[in-house]
């Protein structure tokens, strides 16, 4: 029962969020067995929240690549700048007129920030020896707060609308996903996924440490080097296409841990479908509890995943030993 219960309560969340709405489906599930029938459905509700689940799970995965590499359990997308560097990727490329928010343009410039903003936090923390797990911590804040500030001028410089929109690109929104959208965050998500699956056993021994892991034959280096490649991809896809949603990168392993123990074989499928679920509960709530406005979903998610996080800690604080 333990096993099947975040993948029933995400295709709950997924109806439900299909059913809610500032507009009433008349004869729901009619509508639903019937593709196309609706055009609010079909046409507005589906992609949207396709797109939170792809999301979702890219960036629970990311967490899970970014907590596996570092041997750290606080390290995620937003600590080690990715996202930062993902979302100034995109801005730059958009701001420029040379892609449009969505397009395949804008997830590879996403991308190719989030890899280069991850590599410069890495290089950075390594510059006075050995890699510490805090040092990286510190200096992927510090580089995630500069590139943060980045996309704040260039947002603001920029004349298109979609790229001036500071929010967006500060706290997520899926408020732009088309059916469009949905296919090149499907293909980084996929990529992403088979690169954490392919590399998830490494990532057991690499949880003893470097020398440990060493020892039992893994390469750390090409193996860390993988983990940020698939971590960037991931991380790079969503946040090129919705913006920053905080704390899915987080939260979504270590409730995957405390559920289903640390092997990541098992934490790169869980941690998938409870980021999911997570993005999916706070869009829902995010463009219902304010109508006619919408909340960015950042703002949903942290206030959904901190307090869990902190329940976490608090009552069962060994699922942080796994790390």
């Amino acid at each position: 029962m333990k096993k099947w219960l975040p993948t029933a309560l995400l295709v709950a969340a997924f109806l439900s969020s299909l059913y809610v709405g500032a507009t009433q489906i008349d004869s729901f599930w009619s509508a639903l067995i019937n593709p196309g029938s609706n055009e609010i459905l079909w046409q507005i509700r589906f992609p949207r929240v396709t797109a939170a689940v792809i999301v979702g799970a890219a960036l629970g995965v990311a967490g899970l690549l970014a907590q596996g590499a570092c041997n750290n359990a606080v390290a995620e997308p937003a600590i080690l700048g990715t996202a930062a560097g993902a979302a100034f990727g995109a801005v730059l490329a958009i701001s420029s007129g040379l892609v449009e928010v969505g397009t395949i343009g804008a997830i590879a410039s996403g991308t190719v920030g989030a890899l280069l903003t991850t590599s410069l936090t890495f290089k950075l923390a390594a510059l006075r020896g050995a890699l510490s797990s805090f040092t990286l911590i510190i200096v992927g804040i510090a580089v995630s707060a500069i590139f943060t500030s980045l996309v704040g001028i260039a947002s603001a410089m920029a004349s298109r609308a979609d790229a001036r929109s500071i929010s967006f690109w500060s706290f997520g929104s899926l408020a732009l996903i088309t059916s469009d959208n949905l296919i090149g965050i499907a293909i980084t998500t996929v990529i992403g996924l088979v690169i954490a699956w392919q590399i998830a056993p490494s990532l057991d021994r690499l949880s003893l440490g470097d020398a440990t892991a060493f020892h039992l034959g893994v390469n750390v280096a090409r193996i860390r080097l993988l983990a940020l490649i698939g971590l960037s991809i991931l991380a790079g896809g969503a946040v090129s296409t919705v913006g920053s949603i905080a704390f899915i990168g987080l939260a979504a392993p270590h409730i995957a841990r405390f559920i289903f123990g640390p092997a990541h074989r098992s934490l790169v499928r869980h941690s998938a479908i409870i980021g999911g679920l997570i993005v999916v509960v706070a869009d829902t709530l995010s463009r219902t509890i304010a109508q006619p406005n919408e909340l960015p979903i950042g703002l949903a998610t942290a206030l959904l995943g901190a307090p869990v996080l902190i329940a976490l800690v608090t009552f069962k604080n060994n699922v942080w030993r796994t790390q």
